[in-house]
């Protein structure tokens, strides 16, 4: 442990956890962590709830045994770095990627975790905004370069290196590759389904600052039209119409109304029975289809080169090692917003549950987020 820091370290922290599948919440004591050589703990000021915390409670979806901690979006404090850690220190203010149960879930006073997942907080941004972007960011970034195999020029090493035209693209990327193995595309179109999610909204702005030339399709509901197209997107398709209408819409708005090349499926909107959606691509085009891992079985029409892609493969990427601590020169060069507003359900520790069944029960175009 850095000496500077654990020396203060308080002596026990204070864990929420889920006792069993489905419930209930109890606060327990629990000693402070101990971090690994590369790992910071980070006093945790607030917390973001996410779909995947009420899957895990309910459905036990990445639970390997009870009773667990959830939470994958934290900002906060750095109280103590492993003696490896370099570019932080006690007391920076940080947002981070949390981790899949343990000490490195966020529904605690302090989480533990690599120190690669964490970035400085945006001087701009508060806490609880903070604590609303990692994942969403992150998975983004994934599905963009993983899915698509379009490098994003914040990460790359050689920025005025040439992105290959259309017909460098051969086959896509296999999944785990570090890099791809052909030129990427230089894609003329893309459909964002769920373009007023967190991940959507990250991925439009992710995509317009790789492409500018890119013309961006979102489906999202009309409320949300002004707020996606300002971050990005070319025009918005109303997503409560029929998949058939969808398909017809977006390909009414593609390029020479031939169809798109390329799909991001944010909200499993293309799974359930809703392949229609599959109709917007154009018919001679690459076909990829990149798909954030919902839980939801993948099936995909004929041709369709699909990827499953989730948060944490974007530190398997080209650069992508160093995708947090870039994040924050996209927010201080104004090239990436706040992708949601925010709403804080309460404060402490004891009210995520609560938080947790709103979220449940639906929320559009607003990330939760717990102060603590």
């Amino acid at each position: 442990m850095s000496p500077n820091a654990s020396s203060a370290a308080p002596k026990g922290i204070q864990q929420y956890i889920a006792a069993r599948q489905g419930g209930p919440f109890q606060l327990i004591n629990a000693p402070y962590p101990v971090p690994g050589p590369n790992e910071i703990c980070i006093r945790n000021r607030a917390v973001g709830l996410n779909p995947l915390d009420w899957k895990n409670l309910h459905h036990g979806m990445m639970v390997d045994s009870w009773p667990e901690i959830f939470g994958i979006d934290t900002a906060g404090v750095v109280e103590v770095v492993g003696k490896n850690v370099q570019g932080f220190k006690a007391g920076d203010a940080v947002m981070s990627l949390a981790g899949h149960g343990g000490r490195a879930g966020a529904f605690q006073d302090v989480t533990t975790v690599p120190a690669n997942y964490a970035c400085r907080k945006p001087t701009a941004w508060t806490f609880e905004q903070a604590a609303s972007v990692p994942i969403c960011y992150l998975t983004a970034v994934a599905s963009i370069i993983k899915g698509l195999g379009v490098p994003l020029p914040h990460l790359r090493e050689l920025p005025n290196e040439r992105i290959p035209n259309l017909d460098d693209l051969t086959s896509p990327m296999t999944p785990g590759a570090t890099q791809p193995q052909i030129k990427p595309p230089l894609l003329t179109s893309v459909l964002v389904i769920g373009g007023s999610s967190g991940v959507g909204a990250s991925a439009v702005q992710l995509l317009r600052d790789a492409l500018p030339h890119l013309v961006i399709i979102t489906t999202n509901s009309r409320a949300h039209n002004q707020k996606v197209t300002s971050l990005g997107a070319t025009t918005c398709v109303d997503r409560n119409m029929k998949p058939d209408q969808i398909a017809k819409a977006v390909r009414d708005a593609s390029p020479n109304g031939k169809g798109v090349d390329a799909m991001i499926d944010t909200v499993a909107g293309a799974m359930a029975g809703n392949k229609e959606i599959f109709g917007a691509f154009r018919e001679d085009g690459p076909k990829l289809y990149s798909h954030v891992m919902t839980g939801e079985k993948l099936e995909v029409s004929e041709g369709v080169k699909a990827a499953t892609v989730f948060g944490r493969m974007a530190f398997q990427t080209d650069g992508g090692g160093a995708a947090m601590t870039k994040l924050v020169d996209l927010v201080e060069s104004g090239r990436f917003k706040m992708p949601l507003e925010i709403e804080v359900v309460g404060k402490g520790l004891g009210v995520i549950g609560a938080g947790l069944e709103k979220l449940r029960g639906g929320v559009s175009g607003t990330k939760l987020v717990v102060s603590l």
